[in-house]
């Protein structure tokens, strides 16, 4: 049986599953937050005076702050591209009366990722400190231009992806929310915090989806798992770019400033890793073969070589200057 056929078999058998896993990482509709919850309500009479608080508050926070809240808000407002990503992966099937389960999955998932760029879209534009034009562009230059998160239609892979990239933003929005609290912005770090916390569930449950397939086909996932950390994650704004119709450096710049105010930084990748290793116990899965084995020998080794890597990145102390961010922020 070809690979791909024992991949699609799991899924299929994995699928019986689903359904009690959405009841256990994703909210009702009725009960979980909206983006109005954390915003002016326009139908009350003190809608102005909350909008001059937001844009009060924000004078306080720097440069850098903003070039990273922007950048956060413009990956979740990708989440068209993730959608049909994951629409195409092996054993995900959205043919017929609402599709199979793991086609609810991605739909129900992707609705409560939705949420989060409603929400920090809505407040970039009350906050009176960014370029909304030149935001809007990068933003459908980045679902126009689509990405490669080099995962193929493989489910294993896929799942490794998500449950690398859930934690990574994670590990973002909730410092960015710490960030905001120290400036007494608590409007924004409430915001930041709870979106952190989606983060969480949803690495949790790919995370689970990966300790499954471990136990029905144990060397298939480790090879999956061997693949994706040896041609290295691919971040969703990889392709980052700001107006001016070419694929720029704005994703290097991006990701230096995160790394500058200590919001992602390389050892933090190191440190996902590590503990995706830890929570799938790769020390301890059975079964597998020669090949396996060498993969699992590489995966258990890589943390060590990327943190002494990590430790010799330079850092430029010098912000670049993106158009994203209001003049008066950037001087």
């Amino acid at each position: 049986m070809s690979l791909k056929n024992v991949r699609l078999e799991v899924m299929e058998f994995l699928e019986k599953d689903v359904a009690s896993l959405m009841e256990k990482y994703l909210m009702p509709i009725e009960k979980i937050w909206q983006p109005t919850d954390f915003l002016p309500n326009s139908e009350k009479d003190t809608f102005f005076e909350e909008i001059k608080e937001i844009q009060e508050l924000a004078k306080e926070l720097p440069y850098d702050f903003w070039v990273v809240l922007v950048g956060d808000m413009i990956t979740e407002e990708a989440l068209p591209t993730y959608e049909s990503w994951l629409m195409d992966v092996e054993g995900v099937n959205q043919v017929g009366e609402g599709g199979n389960s793991w086609s609810k999955w991605v739909k129900h998932w992707t609705a409560e990722e939705n949420r989060h760029g409603d929400v920090l879209n809505k407040y970039l534009y009350l906050s009176g400190r960014v370029n909304m034009k030149e935001i809007e562009k990068t933003t459908q230059y980045l679902i126009a231009d689509g990405f490669d998160i080099g995962t193929d239609r493989d489910p294993y892979k896929n799942f490794v992806y998500t449950s690398f990239q859930e934690l990574a933003t994670y590990i973002s929005h909730n410092r960015v929310a710490k960030i905001a609290k120290k400036t007494g912005n608590k409007r924004l770090a409430k915001m930041c915090q709870i979106i952190s916390g989606d983060e969480m569930r949803h690495h949790n449950a790919y995370s689970e989806f990966v300790e499954r397939i471990f136990k029905v086909d144990p060397s298939q996932m480790m090879m999956a798992f061997h693949y994706m950390m040896k041609q290295k994650i691919t971040m969703p704004a990889h392709f980052l770019r700001e107006s001016g119709g070419q694929i720029s450096s704005a994703f290097e710049e991006f990701s230096n400033t995160a790394q500058r105010i200590g919001v992602y930084t390389s050892t933090d990748y190191v440190d996902i890793l590590q503990k995706l290793i830890d929570r799938w116990q790769i020390d301890k899965i059975t079964n597998l073969t020669d090949e396996a084995e060498k993969a699992r020998d590489y995966l258990m080794k890589l943390p060590s070589r990327m943190y002494r890597l990590a430790e010799r990145i330079k850092v430029p102390e010098n912000s670049f200057e993106f158009k994203w961010v209001a003049p008066a922020v950037r001087k």
